[in-house]
């Protein structure tokens, strides 16, 4: 099976993966990676992990090109060799002397450097994607290194670059392997594993989602919602026609049809639900006009449309809400649009004036050259 994976928040992830029902869909705790360990005979699970995030391969360290080495005596040949297998094993000895004991690396991790991970017991995640290695490091109060250099121009690596979690676990999800990362310490954690028949029906969950958590997170940046199904639309048309007759002057008529033209979200909302927008906003606007001006019946300023049902309701109580932040500015941005519409009244050509021939006839007339 192929994974597919887009990170929609630091903390939330969502995993696309073929096969089995729309239903079967989980939400997991813990930030899953689309990988492995390095080598099964490394630990699959460990509490209280200690995470380092590396931008770099652990390989043997070969000499760049154009560096050569010259060797007198052959007996020296395997010392060389030797260095460059130690000046690895020094970087990795500095990662794991300062407690890390789960390593997730951009890059990769030959079988020689495995081999120190596996005495040490800890847990190395190779190919990790970059992306998710800097949520991880968010989310678990740890830092991203892209280099063991320090500023006195040798290697380290401080204890503090480390993230906590409560467990790193490698875990069989669905169909595949996973690194779950438990209980980070910065932040909380999940992801969404969604399967479908083929990919164009998980792309389309995905992107379902993908909206309702934006829908979330404009609500939770928002602190305030408003009722939806066209309700608000509604009231404030129905608030501007009652403020329009009030005015006695030209900017009456520019009111009136500022309070006309917010009847274009009802409308379409139930035009795409094949309903009868006619009659439905008609009644939409009854209601809201009866909730500003009798006392009585104020309660009716929570309706707005139930397009499943084809009739007006209570959207509070029924829970179809929408933040007041992209309500406020849709509406501040659609009238923006239309005042720099309207003063553009005015259309100006710039022609290029004509370069006359001076060896032309009617000029050859006019100096009496002919």
């Amino acid at each position: 099976k192929q994974w597919y994976q887009r990170r929609v928040a630091i903390t939330a992830g969502i995993l696309k993966a073929h096969g089995k029902s729309a239903r079967e869909s989980t939400v997991v705790k813990g930030y899953a990676l689309n990988c492995t360990v390095g080598s099964q005979l490394m630990p699959k699970s460990i509490k209280n992990a200690k995470l380092a995030c590396i931008d770099f391969s652990l390989q043997k360290s070969k000499m760049k090109l154009g560096v050569q080495v010259v060797v007198d005596d052959p007996s020296k040949l395997e010392a060389v060799r030797q260095r460059e297998a130690d000046i690895t094993k020094e970087k990795i000895m500095l990662i794991l002397n300062a407690g890390a004991n789960v390593i997730l690396t951009t890059g990769g991790i030959d079988d020689m450097c495995l081999k120190y991970f596996i005495e040490a017991g800890a847990m190395a995640v190779r190919r990790c994607k970059k992306e998710d290695l800097k949520r991880i490091a968010r989310a678990s109060g740890a830092t991203l290194v892209a280099s063991l250099s320090n500023l006195d121009g040798e290697e380290s690596f401080e204890p503090a670059f480390l993230g906590a979690a409560d467990e790193v676990v490698q875990q069989r999800i669905c169909d595949d392997e996973l690194i779950l990362v438990k209980g980070t310490k910065a932040k909380a954690s999940a992801s969404i594993i969604l399967r479908g028949a083929n990919d164009i029906y998980v792309d389309e969950m995905d992107r379902s989602v993908h909206d309702s958590l934006c829908a979330v997170k404009r609500v939770i940046e928002s602190k305030s919602v408003v009722p939806g199904g066209g309700c608000v639309e509604a009231a404030l048309s129905i608030y501007l026609e009652n403020f329009a007759t009030s005015l006695g002057s030209r900017e009456q008529l520019a009111i009136a049809e500022f309070a006309h033209a917010m009847l274009v979200i009802p409308k379409t909302l139930v035009v795409n639900a094949a309903k009868d927008s006619t009659e439905l906003v008609a009644k939409l606007r009854a209601f809201h006009n009866a909730s500003q001006t009798i006392e009585a019946k104020r309660q009716f300023k929570w309706i707005g449309l139930d397009l499943e049902n084809g009739k007006c309701r209570d959207n509070k109580e029924a829970g179809v809400l929408e933040p007041e932040m992209s309500k406020v500015k849709s509406l501040k941005f659609a009238t923006e649009a239309a005042i720099t519409i309207l003063r553009i009244d005015d259309m100006i050509k710039i022609y290029q004036p004509s370069k006359e021939d001076p060896n032309s006839y009617a000029n050859a007339v006019k100096s009496g050259r002919m």
